[in-house]
């Protein structure tokens, strides 16, 4: 287990590049599996679960060829389909949750398609429903193995279809996506997620000759074609690192411009840290955050607390909330931070309150926030990283704290954030993993 050892107190200067978006790559990555033709991507973010995925889809047969540093060729003339029963298969993707979306891919294509529960963060129940659903109205039968803990889904012909879908589910809307694009027919899919990820994904497949209508709404129609044929496609920005690094920039008072950042697809995300009262410069496409002693959070119009909440897109993304809870305790006023999505990711707020946070956790989706306005440091203290999101947060909350902290379990941290340590460390932190 590796951990971090953070030296607090110092403010960081200069520009840094966002990673490529790990989100989207898991979905792109999995795309590669309906072509035998090549598939080029850029902008791969060299973190741990995306290498997982890769290292997966070499073992089930895609040649796979670094390119040049975040560039790959992906290539699945041969797949290996009796892998996907084996022992090793069932490890490999038992600790990736990004694995269940080869699902749709190897359905449309091959007809058939094997995948244990899926690992993940511990963040809460995350169901699998809406992926099952959406291929049972395409055709496809579905079976849970009680003995090998293992879903297998098989279809002889996939055929459109009309559906409602249950949630706006990121990952089941690109499963099911993947799945139509081989069906044949019209598939309809309401109620789809809209999230930049899906947008890419949606237009990269019809760059293979999908035929996808309505991209960027929750209103998807997808007819089907006999076969899709290479590309080359390139990744979005992390929209997460991208408000990691607003909210770092405030908490610890640091003078940082994001290069590159894509400012359309970000959506509300700015204007969520603008009413905390962080300002921003939006420089063509770069953001700059000024070094600020102070920032205080907005009110509603009649005076009341303000609450920040998660929706689908193109609400505010649930994976930022961890983020903005952490830099909203430097802040001046109360905020109240409400995750609808998730049961157990504000559970990371006692650490929290051990550095000397004014946190009320109300329940296991609520918790009011009263801002110590940089009068009160936060302390350094012992922690361990639970997730991806709230490991972040701690990062930030141990860079702003009075003394040297220590975080364990960084590789939570690893599987979102590319080198953190090395990068921050650039502009001016003190991070020493060990």
């Amino acid at each position: 287990m590796s951990s971090f050892r953070i030296e607090g107190g110092h403010k960081l200067k200069g520009e840094i590049i966002p990673q490529g978006a790990k989100n989207e790559a898991l979905q792109i990555l999995c795309a590669v599996l309906l072509t035998p033709d090549e598939v080029i991507v850029e902008n791969i973010p060299g973190i741990r679960d995306v290498m997982k995925l890769i290292d997966l889809l070499a073992d089930l047969g895609v040649k796979t060829v670094k390119l040049s540093e975040n560039k790959y060729s992906f290539k699945a003339e041969n797949i290996d389909i009796p892998y996907l029963e084996t022992d090793k298969f069932r490890e490999q993707s038992s600790a990736l949750r990004g694995s269940v979306m080869i699902v749709g891919p190897l359905l449309g294509r091959y007809g058939k398609a094997f995948i244990p529960k899926p690992g993940g963060d511990k963040i809460g129940r995350r169901r699998l429903d809406t992926h099952f659903l959406g291929f049972e109205k395409l055709g496809a039968r579905f079976n849970f193995d009680t003995k090998k803990y293992q879903y297998s889904v098989d279809a002889s012909e996939l055929k459109g279809a009309y559906m409602l879908l249950d949630e706006a589910s990121v990952t089941g809307t690109a499963n099911i996506i993947m799945a139509a694009v081989l069906a044949k027919g019209l598939t309809t899919i309401y109620n789809a997620a809209c999230e930049p990820y899906i947008q890419q994904l949606c237009l990269m497949l019809n760059w293979m000759g999908a035929n996808i209508s309505g991209i960027g709404s929750n209103l998807l129609k997808i007819e089907g074609v006999k076969k899709l044929s290479g590309t080359h496609h390139r990744i979005l920005p992390d929209m997460i690192e991208i408000g990691s690094f607003i909210g770092l920039a405030a908490m610890t008072g640091s003078e940082i411009t994001i290069k590159d950042v894509n400012l359309p697809m970000l959506g509300i995300i700015p204007n969520a840290f603008a009413r905390l009262g962080i300002a921003m410069e939006f420089r063509g496409d770069d953001i700059y955050i000024p070094p600020q002693d102070m920032y205080e959070i907005e009110t509603f119009i009649d005076g009341a607390i303000m609450t920040i909440a998660d929706a689908p897109w193109p609400g505010l993304t649930p994976d930022l909330l961890s983020v903005l809870l952490v830099v909203s305790t430097q802040a001046k006023g109360t905020i109240l931070i409400h995750q609808k999505m998730f049961e157990s990711r504000l559970f990371f707020v006692d650490k929290l309150i051990d550095m000397g946070a004014q946190i009320i956790l109300c329940d296991p989706h609520r918790a009011n926030i009263v801002g110590l306005n940089k009068k009160i440091n936060l302390r350094a203290t012992m922690m361990t990283s639970p997730d991806i999101r709230a490991g972040v947060a701690l990062l930030i909350a141990a860079m702003s704290a009075e003394g040297t902290s220590i975080i364990h379990n960084v590789e939570q941290i690893d599987r979102g954030y590319q080198n953190i340590d090395q990068r921050l460390n650039a502009l001016g932190a003190h991070i020493e993993r060990f």
